[in-house]
């Protein structure tokens, strides 16, 4: 059994709240990702600014 087919099959078993606390959980996590992500960004694009803008015409 794959870890989908696993995951799926437990969800399967929750009550429809537990299953929106599950999804709320995943979107929770995507969201931390995806900030983390622009905090690492940050300073890269501020230290090519310009050439990030010139590249962009």
């Amino acid at each position: 059994m794959t870890l989908a087919e696993k995951l799926l099959k437990e969800f399967e078993q929750l009550t429809e709240e537990k299953k929106q606390e599950v999804i709320d959980f995943v979107e929770f996590i995507k969201t931390k990702d995806q900030r983390e992500i622009e905090t690492l960004m940050e300073p890269v694009i501020n230290e090519n600014r310009e050439a990030l803008e010139e590249l962009a015409k």
